[in-house]
């Protein structure tokens, strides 16, 4: 039962997480925090892969394995949504720029010259 819990909640927290407009300094600290988290979980669970079975069956899980796997699908969610975000992130900054270019182009093409009467 408390796996559900856990696996409902990171769920809700990734679409949170993906519904945030901008990205702060301090979602990037967060996100460095988890990262590291995660990869002291990772040599703790090489190092005493019982460690994880046992983890399992105190969150309702049948086997290790089956809690990595569901770790991984977590895992795997936040970092989509990272990388969603931050292509839109990047789009709307090509788009940006794009338009800044266009606009420069034509008033460059447009500019009157020095011999022109007027």
């Amino acid at each position: 039962m408390i796996v559900k819990v856990l696996l409902i909640a990171s769920i809700l927290a990734a679409l949170a997480w993906m519904l945030r407009a901008r990205p702060t300094g301090r979602r990037l600290a967060v996100t460095r925090l988890a990262g590291l988290a995660a990869a002291v979980c990772w040599i703790v669970a090489v190092l005493d892969p019982g460690l994880v079975s046992w983890v399992a069956n105190l969150v309702g899980v049948g086997r290790g394995t089956d809690l990595v796997l569901y770790a991984l699908v977590v895992v795997f969610l936040f970092t989509t949504v990272g990388l969603y975000q931050r292509l839109k992130h990047l789009e709307a900054e090509i788009a940006e720029l794009a338009r800044d270019g266009a606009l420069l182009r034509y008033e460059v093409e447009h500019r009157p010259s020095g011999n022109e009467r007027r």
